[in-house]
């Protein structure tokens, strides 16, 4: 059997986390041929990947035709370093950013991916470059909301990952590498880790203004790595007035201060609901808790955007409001950027 053999054989041989071929996403470094015995060489240095496709390849017809097959993975020449700063000196592994924003909330379903892709377009629209990464690794909605969710990861001629565009800024999203909408990410806290590195690293983001970063909720890994990694300008906290989500909010602030991480604000969302036949405001979840936090940690609050079934419908179509929606709603998103320029 030769080259051309093993590498139609190859061709079959499936990465599953983005649904192509090993030889079509270009994986193979070497094939070395020595009678009966076959090496591969793997450019796939995922620990839990590389072990899939060498078991995959081991199980394929090659073994009809050699006694022996040995995979093994190429040395990573250009290996990233994995070595973290400090929150108090951090790295940059986003240089190319001038500035770099973090949206954050101390606990899920507070709209916080809605406030970063508004957050994101909105400042677009005053004419800076933009990029906006989705670093909640296991509930990534970002791309559905800018209407990129059919759209999957590609690579250019500098083996840079190309970030998918809409609403004039860049978009990066780990649901861009799955090969459906439903996998689900079952990934220890350090693969998760690795994965944004990459995306930080690896994209072609080009010169930013701003880099827009859409955190998980909580205070765990990803916001520790990211503070230690980044010199984040501001954090932005989202949260709802109902005090179940303002003790989050606490805890998150105080991992903010722990880090030496600016805190830019707090974005009250589903602060109100306004009746269509009456005008009346509704204060479904309270009112008032977010100026008290505001004012008990001193940092300001940058704006509160009402229930509004629009939002939701723009969420869900991916058509963001700031650029979509009619005047009244677009401002709610403004008056968020401007108090955002103010805190900076």
């Amino acid at each position: 059997m030769n080259k051309k053999e093993v590498l139609d054989i190859l061709q079959t041989i499936i990465y599953k986390r983005l649904n192509k071929s090993i030889v079509e996403l270009k994986l193979i470094d070497e094939i070395v041929i020595n009678n009966d015995k076959l090496k591969i060489v793997l450019t796939i240095f995922d620990e839990i990947m590389f072990e899939d496709v060498s078991l995959e390849i081991e199980n394929s017809k090659l073994k009809e035709s050699f006694a022996f097959i040995d995979i093994v993975k190429k040395v990573n020449q250009n290996k990233k370093s994995m070595n973290y700063g400090s929150t108090l000196k951090p790295n940059n592994r986003a240089s190319y950013a001038k500035k770099i924003i973090a949206v954050t909330s101390g606990k899920g379903g507070v709209g916080k991916s809605t406030v970063s892709s508004n957050l994101a377009v909105s400042l677009a629209q005053e004419g800076y470059k933009v990029g906006l990464l989705d670093a909640d690794v296991y509930g990534p909605n970002i791309p559905r909301m800018l209407g990129v969710n059919n759209e999957k990861i590609q690579w250019n001629e500098n083996n840079k990952i190309i970030p998918s565009e809409n609403f004039g800024i860049k978009i990066m999203s780990v649901a861009l590498t799955t090969p459906s909408d439903d996998t689900a990410l079952v990934w220890r806290s350090s693969v998760a880790i690795s994965a944004l590195i990459q995306f930080l690293e690896d994209v072609q983001w080009g010169e930013l203004d701003f880099l827009v970063i859409d955190m998980p909720p909580g205070t765990g890994d990803v916001q520790l790595t990211m503070a230690q990694e980044l010199p984040i300008s501001a954090a932005i906290i989202v949260t709802t007035p109902q005090m179940v989500s303002i003790d989050d909010v606490s805890r998150a602030i105080m991992m903010f201060k722990d880090t030496n991480v600016h805190i830019g604000g707090l974005v009250e969302n589903m602060s109100y609901f306004i009746a269509p036949d009456t005008k009346s405001k509704y204060y479904i979840f309270g009112r008032g808790n977010s100026e008290q936090i505001c004012q008990k940690y001193n940092i300001p609050l940058l704006g509160k955007i009402p229930f509004e079934i629009t939002i939701r419908e723009n969420c869900d179509q991916g058509k963001v409001s700031v650029a979509l929606a009619n005047d009244e709603i677009k401002d709610y998103y403004k008056g968020i950027t401007t108090n955002l320029f103010k805190s900076l």
